[in-house]
């Protein structure tokens, strides 16, 4: 059996803050993205890479055989490259502090 309280007694919470905590304004450390940062490097050192070979196969300085490879080389070396370049140089101008560039903008991979 269950006992009931009928002379319960309510009163009003008297509130001395206005409810904010200092800690919500203050500047917390920015989480370095390092797996974003990490595959951002990887695609502009390949990339770049893929361009040059497509490069020297365009001029003949390496063996003719594979000029027909030229083509998806730069293709590919483009598209690794240029996102690559792009997250590369968001992250350094974050680290660098520049106004305007977070380590939020890079995707981490979690």
């Amino acid at each position: 059996m269950t006992k009931k309280v009928t002379n319960a007694r309510y009163h009003r919470l008297t509130r001395i803050d206005d409810g904010f905590v200092d800690l919500q304004y203050e500047k917390q450390k920015p989480k370095m993205p390092w797996g974003g940062i990490i595959l951002a490097v990887f695609l502009f050192l390949s990339g770049s890479l893929l361009i040059a070979l497509s490069s020297l196969l365009f001029t003949g300085h390496l063996n003719g055989q594979y000029s027909e490879g030229a083509w998806p080389l730069l293709i590919l070396g483009i598209l690794m490259f240029i996102p690559g370049v792009y997250h590369v140089r968001i992250a350094c101008f974050a680290y660098r502090g520049y106004p305007g560039y977070v380590f939020d903008d890079i995707p981490d991979f979690e």
